[in-house]
């Protein structure tokens, strides 16, 4: 198997290998490349020491020296070169309290997480003949073929059969670093995998053990998964237990029923189906994700038996808040979020003046956004008055078209009059400055023809005049 490195990936392999080193790219380079895609970083894993890749190298920086792994510049790119290590005992779910030093590359690969995160490739061994596997350093690397590639574990295998599969026992790996339960599912849904059988077993009997890995690293975790190709894989997470640890309103939303014509899907199952009709955007999948979060605690029967849900739009916008931030999300994407969620359900006039100010109450950059999570949202939920939502959907489309087509003004910045123009006119700054802005902002809105610097001074004395 020919995989394609990096110039710079088969200087330091060569660098190493001439210096009477072993060094292979390891880990998910060689997945990715297996799968035929361009990995985004590539690691090295060598018998030399640290002290001795610094020696050979002009460029280095010690980003865990204490762990094996040294970063090598190469024409300004870093590449983390690391110790064949074997790790001690792991003491709080994730880090090892010691790790160890090993010439064999066997052992380095036997504490990796996943079959198919375990294997290395050397382009130098591609040449070496079959009768000369025997001399390699530990026999049990026969399978360290011409191909150049070593896979001790079953990684290719695995990848044919699409199969996720922790290396040896699944309860040890999890027990060592319970994140990796969470990466066993968002692997599984960036490639479409399933999980074994064993390894899925594992994962119920220590879920648990994610709440002792930090908010910040689970969700890094749960945010490659939502904006995979299965964002819908978040279920395997909660049918072996995890969401329940981080993310306990998911797990109430997938037990809460919708009775309504408009729905066929409990809250949690619309939320997954919804999920797959956005594109793989962070803030999408996340407003998605959250949009209908507390359903479940606004649920309300009627005398037919009939559930709604109200104002959960206002209320889910809190929720959504207050689980973005113990999820340690920024800022930003929070505000985004929140307000996607708040304005998800809400009614949008066909009028043109007053689609424009619901563009400005939401923001011009997050309306185009608002209308992809309503689209997900109606084709998450039953045949109900489906053609009628759609109809409905493509008119505010065609409106907003019209909008942007004649370059209404949507924003203070957009019109033709500023604060330096009422200043020249006489006014102070100050509040009042800014209330008239305001004012002639609305105006705008209303009249976007009206956007003329003349027409706005004009329309400024009427309206003083009028008042004085």
């Amino acid at each position: 198997m020919k995989i394609q490195m990096p110039k710079d990936v088969k200087y330091i392999l060569e660098k190493l290998n001439s210096a009477g080193y072993e060094a292979y790219a390891v880990g998910g380079c060689v997945r990715d490349s297996v799968l035929g895609r361009i990995p985004d970083d590539w690691d090295i894993t060598t018998s030399a020491k640290p002290e001795d890749v610094k020696e050979l190298f002009p460029k280095t920086i010690d980003t865990g020296i204490q762990h094996g792994t040294v970063t090598v510049i190469r024409n300004h790119e870093g590449y983390e070169v690391t110790t064949y290590r074997i790790d001690g005992e792991y003491e709080d779910n994730r880090h090892p309290k010691e790790v160890i030093f090993t010439s064999d590359l066997l052992e380095d690969l036997k504490r990796r997480d996943f079959t198919i995160n375990a294997m290395a490739y050397n382009h130098l061994n591609e040449e070496v003949e079959e009768e000369d596997s025997g001399t390699l350093q530990n026999k049990n690397r026969q399978n360290c073929e011409k191909s150049g590639l070593v896979d001790a574990f079953g990684g290719i295998d695995d990848i044919r059969n699409k199969i996720i599969r922790c290396v040896g026992n699944p309860v040890h790996r999890f027990e060592e670093d319970a994140l990796r339960m969470m990466r066993a599912v968002r692997f599984s849904a960036q490639l479409g995998y399933e999980i074994e059988e064993e390894t899925k077993k594992a994962i119920q009997l220590l879920a648990g053990n994610l709440a002792n890995i930090s908010a910040e690293r689970i969700q890094v975790e749960l945010i490659k998964l939502l904006v995979s190709d299965h964002p819908d894989y978040l279920r395997i997470a909660y049918e072996t237990g995890m969401t329940k640890v981080f993310f306990a309103e998911f797990d109430k939303a997938m037990e809460t029923v919708q009775n309504n014509p408009h729905h066929k899907y409990s809250v949690g199952e619309h939320t997954l189906h919804s999920l797959q009709h956005v594109r793989k955007d962070k803030v999408l999948r996340l407003a998605m994700l959250l949009h209908d979060i507390a359903k479940p605690e606004t649920i309300q029967k009627d005398e037919e038996g009939v559930d709604h849900f109200y104002g959960h739009p206002q209320i889910g916008e809190e929720m959504a808040r207050k689980i973005l931030r113990r999820l340690r999300l920024d800022n930003d994407t929070i505000g985004k979020v929140c307000k996607l969620v708040k304005f998800h359900d809400q009614k949008i006039s066909l009028k043109p003046e007053k689609m424009r100010k619901t563009i400005v109450q939401i923001g011009s950059d997050l309306f185009p956004l608002l209308l992809e999570v309503k689209e997900a949202d109606m084709l998450a939920q039953s045949d109900y008055k489906r053609d009628e939502k759609k109809q409905e959907l493509l008119k505010i489309r065609e409106v907003y078209r019209q909008i942007l087509d004649a370059e209404d003004c949507l924003s203070l910045k957009d019109m033709a009059i500023t604060g330096k123009d009422l200043i020249e006119q006489g006014m102070k700054p100050g509040k009042e400055l800014g209330e008239t802005l305001q004012k002639l902002f609305h105006y705008v809105l209303e009249n976007p023809e009206k956007n003329k610097k003349e027409e706005l001074l004009d329309f400024l004395n009427n309206y003083n005049n009028c008042i004085s």
